[in-house]
């Protein structure tokens, strides 16, 4: 499980991590999934509570991914603002004041796309479940969402692209 904890992450990472840190994180992540009885008496400052709605393993993926990969926020302004800061540099993103949640993601999603062309640019994936905040999510190059939705789905955590995934939730609006 290590491997495709380590595949993951570096995915879900873009670029944004060390590597030691990315194996450090699996490695834990791992023992975690595998014996969690083992790594709580190894890490009894960890935190975790049984009444979480997550296992272990993956509590110590999420709580480990720094801001600039994990971002949470609690509606749309907030979750734009998070996206430009994981940048760490001026990228030419712009929201426009919307009604709702799902219009605020598709607009946000499209300017996404048009970012890093070698890649296909980036796709917001909500990621596991969220912690505090109502939106958590992940920038994934859109060329590595397939094996991240894969990799995501053969570890149990929950990964959907966030625009689609509420699209196809709420409908499209249209009737028919």
């Amino acid at each position: 499980m290590k491997e495709q904890l380590v595949e993951l992450i570096t995915l879900i990472s873009s670029g944004c991590m060390r590597d030691e840190d990315i194996q450090r994180i699996a490695g834990e992540a791992a023992l975690a999934y595998a014996d969690p009885p083992a790594f709580l008496a190894t890490n009894p400052d960890s935190g975790y509570d049984d009444s979480l709605s997550i296992p272990l393993g993956e509590w110590v993926v999420v709580c480990s991914l720094p801001d600039n990969v994990l971002i949470q926020a609690s509606q749309a302004d907030e979750l734009f603002q998070q996206v430009l800061a994981s940048f760490g540099a001026p990228v030419p993103l712009t929201l426009k004041a919307r009604d709702d949640l799902l219009s605020a993601l598709e607009h946000i999603q499209v300017q996404l796309s048009s970012l890093y062309p070698e890649k296909e640019g980036y796709v917001l994936v909500d990621f596991s479940e969220p912690m505090e905040d109502e939106l958590q999510m992940v920038l994934v190059y859109s060329v590595d969402l397939p094996r991240v939705l894969d990799l995501s789905a053969q570890i149990g955590i929950y990964a959907a692209p966030a625009y689609e995934s509420r699209l196809i939730v709420g409908g499209d609006g249209e009737d028919g």
